[in-house]
């Protein structure tokens, strides 16, 4: 039987967005939440691009936790490996300049472990459906949290016994850290088991202190794969000996949230529809399906949330059809 279904481990949230222009939190008289996390936003992609995904990890046993599931099940994101928490489901505030820049406002809690998602718990985890996926994607922050690292870690040890490809998204926020120095100890040792891997120019550069695609390579053997991402600059990759770059779509962006995840999301479906090695020996099937992460991830940018605006695969094919 052929193995679809893509694992998508990590965190699910509320971005709690302001709605008007405010430096600090106190500021703000009305705020919209959004469904958020890298992990779940990229189980939602998948899905809306005909993909079957599921998301694993912990939320809250609260109305956000209860919305979060909910809405993921109606796009049809498989939530049997969400674990229900005694703690909270994690709100992140985002603040808005005048100019329309995001920033990070503060946690409802000051102490970042305080919330659901740091609780996933390694025993709990879905088991069987490992025997039925071909991907597993992981973003890092869960490594911040005890229970949630090791939890991390077992889902590494079921993908590689059931020979799951990995992909891991280097997701850098050190407000989520309790310890933050300790982040790069925590996060090399990921990658090192990964097939595919998406950095962020700054998070390449802060990790690494490079965003040499060749050195990042050799330093990454087991990787078939490395994308990093420069916003609205575009994006290079290496796969196999294949070097490239993509520059960025030139939309008319409201809200940035959520760009990579459906960038990495775009990128999986393409590679589940042709998973040949020979595939990804063609310098123009890479930038094929490049170029298709790329609209993706553009098109996400149209309107805000960061789930709410991703699009489907007739969208995109329309889209880069009018860019040709």
């Amino acid at each position: 039987m052929e193995r679809r279904l893509t694992l998508c481990l990590g965190e699910a949230l509320i971005d709690r967005v302001a709605q008007q222009p405010a430096d600090t939190v106190s500021a703000v008289t009305d705020w919209e939440d959004h469904i958020g996390g890298a992990p779940a936003n990229v189980a939602a992609a998948l899905v809306k691009l005909g993909s079957p995904a599921t998301f694993i990890g912990a939320v809250g046993q609260d109305a956000l936790g209860k919305r979060i599931t909910q809405t993921l099940g109606e796009i049809g994101v498989n939530c049997w490996g969400v674990q229900y928490s005694g703690a909270p489901t994690r709100v992140v505030h985002v603040l808005r300049s005048v100019e329309g820049d995001r920033q990070f406002g503060g946690f409802t809690n000051d102490d970042p472990s305080l919330f659901a998602d740091a609780h996933l718990q390694a025993q709990a985890l879905p088991t069987e459906l490992f025997a039925q996926a071909e991907w597993l994607i992981i973003g890092t922050l869960g490594l911040a949290y005890p229970h949630t690292g090791q939890a991390i870690k077992q889902a590494i040890r079921l993908a590689r016994h059931h020979h799951l490809r990995i992909a891991v998204d280097i997701n850098w926020r050190p407000s989520f850290w309790p310890q933050p120095d300790q982040a790069p100890s925590q996060i090399r040792p990921l990658l090192a088991t990964a097939q595919w891997l998406k950095f962020a120019q700054e998070e390449a550069q802060w990790l690494f202190g490079t965003t040499d695609l060749p050195t990042l390579a050799q330093w990454h053997p087991r990787a078939t794969g490395i994308v990093i991402t420069y916003g609205a600059e575009g994006c290079q990759y290496r796969v196999g000996g294949q070097q490239g770059y993509i520059p960025a779509f030139k939309v008319e962006s409201q809200d940035t949230t959520g760009a990579g995840d459906a960038f990495l999301a775009a990128l999986l479906h393409q590679l589940q529809q042709h998973p040949s090695a020979q595939s990804l020996q063609d310098p123009a099937y890479l930038r094929q399906i490049m170029q298709f992460a790329s609209a993706a991830g553009a098109l996400t940018t149209l309107r805000p949330g960061a789930i709410s605006a991703q699009p489907t695969t007739p969208t995109i094919e329309t889209f880069l059809n009018s860019r040709t």
